[in-house]
């Protein structure tokens, strides 16, 4: 899951997240990012915020943040992986905006990363609101589709078998696919399948051991580049 430990934004930042789980820190590995800048990229600035794992409090990547990056807003429900000093920070850093709110999964507890609950693509967003807690609930909603955005709704069922946990991608050529596992796929409505594939092309794969073990799914393994190229 590559996700929980790093991002990389349009200006050439690298961030750097803490983790709640200590088997889990030594994923992060600086031979990820020299390998980034033989590929051609510019890293630019390092922000490390691993430093808040002293403290015991957590930011978990794209886990934790559902990122608008043409907005600037940071969109994350609340949960021991997600706490608010280091969100605060990542915004300051970054300059975002955050939507924070509350979130519940199966067992009444939070949900513990905001990308089970929902994603974003350019056109769409795909959130269980049903999820979300009431008093947050119309706001999301207005904030997800405020940018002309097509929210496409999801049930409980459906953000339990990680129809939430997807991402939309750019091909070679400019077109756009829509990762996300057959587990996810299996579970959603025609219509819904419908709404997806007017913003690109579903590409399913079978992750059902990670899925039951590791508890994500597709979207967790992808960290999405956006480093711009070094001259």
């Amino acid at each position: 899951f590559p996700n929980n430990w790093l991002s990389l934004h349009h200006d050439g930042t690298v961030v750097l997240y803490p983790l709640l789980a200590p088997s889990r820190r030594p994923e992060r590995r600086e031979a990820a990012l020299v390998l980034l800048e033989a590929r051609g990229f510019a890293l630019r600035r390092i922000v490390d915020l691993t430093g808040f794992e002293q403290d015991g409090v957590f930011l978990e990547g794209t886990g934790s943040l559902v990122l608008d990056h043409r907005a600037r807003v940071a969109y994350a429900c609340r949960s021991p992986r997600t706490e608010g000093r280091p969100l605060d920070a990542f915004a300051g850093e970054l300059g975002y905006a955050l939507f924070v709110f509350e979130a519940t999964g199966p067992d009444g507890g939070p949900v513990y990363h905001t990308n089970v609950v929902m994603s974003l693509g350019e056109r769409f967003a795909v959130a269980c609101m049903d999820a979300v807690a009431e008093d947050s609930r119309l706001a999301l909603r207005k904030a997800l589709e405020a940018p002309g955005r097509e929210l496409i709704e999801l049930d409980r069922a459906q953000m339990n078998a990680f129809a939430g946990n997807l991402l939309q991608l750019a091909t070679r050529d400019g077109g756009r696919v829509i990762a996300l596992s057959t587990t996810a796929l299996a579970s959603l409505h025609p219509a819904q399948r419908r709404a997806l594939e007017r913003h690109g092309e579903l590409v399913a794969t079978p992750v059902p051991v990670i899925e039951r073990h590791g508890g994500g799914s597709v979207r967790c393994m992808i960290a999405e580049v956006f480093l711009p190229r070094a001259a």
